[in-house]
């Protein structure tokens, strides 16, 4: 099993910034997992928003948060950030992390799950 915990979101003001974290811990995680951040508002189905590969030397945005969105890692701490900058209202959601086997942008190619952190973005 693999357990995963997202701290981070908060509410901020539009043109604000935040990063979020998702630390991973668990007898089966290892670094050579790809990460993933996905985001849920309300009424609205769960979608992509960014993954990194194990090395982070590959990563890949949706459209709507490339060059304002930074996904990184830090193997050494079992780690993802996403850094959130330039935020719009239309970014408010919950933010999940999953892991996955490499860059996926499915749900259901992600294998777990943390329980999310909400980010709330005011106008």
């Amino acid at each position: 099993q693999v357990q995963l915990v997202e701290s981070g979101g908060g509410l901020v003001q539009a043109g604000g910034s935040l990063r979020l974290s998702c630390a991973a811990s668990g007898r089966t995680f290892s670094s050579y997992y790809a990460m993933g951040w996905f985001r849920q508002a309300p009424g609205k189905e769960r979608e992509f928003v960014a993954a990194i590969s194990w090395s982070g030397g590959t990563t890949y945005y949706v459209d709507p948060v490339k060059g304002r969105f930074i996904i990184s890692r830090d193997n050494s701490k079992n780690t993802v950030y996403l850094q959130m900058n330039s935020l719009k209202p239309e970014d408010t959601a919950i933010y999940y992390c999953a892991v996955s086997d490499g860059i996926r942008t499915t749900e259901m190619e992600y294998d777990y799950w943390g329980q999310g952190t909400q980010v709330t973005v005011s106008s």
